[in-house]
């Protein structure tokens, strides 16, 4: 499964600001709307959750059809810590994995160097600097019916 991660900082805490053994690379990678819509569409939610899902057998058959899931994890702030919200990250199997290589992407971009200057700023205690050169990110527009059924 490849993971859609929206959030730079969530991705920073993943790949501790591109110096994890393996994950010494960190790419932008941009999509077109209609690409993350379909994935959302056509989505579940990663783990059970009472009361969105009637029981587990039904959850269990939902994951084994959708080519996508959606988990929500804490937020996290410019020295990693959670934050009080959580961010979408969206899980791509199969054919939507296929889509996303093939149809989806419309630009890819090498950040690792603006990590590392980020970081770098954090660790000086420069927060402000940080910040500023943190790329900009805003609540997606979803309609309703994208995300009714993506609610822990």
């Amino acid at each position: 499964m490849t993971w859609i991660k929206p959030s730079f900082l969530w991705m920073m805490y993943r790949c501790g600001w591109a110096a994890k053994a393996g994950q010494e690379t960190v790419l932008a990678v941009e999509i077109g709307r209609e690409g993350f819509e379909w994935a959302l569409r056509h989505a579940c939610l990663s783990s059970y959750q009472p009361g969105v899902h009637p029981d587990r057998a039904t959850w269990q058959r939902e994951v084994k059809r959708s080519p996508t899931r959606v988990q929500w994890d804490p937020e996290r702030d410019l020295c990693l810590q959670p934050l009080p919200y959580r961010s979408l990250q969206l899980g791509l199997a199969g054919e939507a994995a296929r889509r996303y290589a093939d149809e989806w992407t419309v630009a890819i971009r090498d950040v690792t160097p603006l990590a590392h200057e980020i970081h770098g700023l954090v660790r000086d205690g420069d927060l402000d600097a940080a910040r500023r050169l943190l790329p900009r990110e805003q609540p997606y527009p979803a309609a309703e019916e994208l995300l009714s059924n993506l609610r822990p």
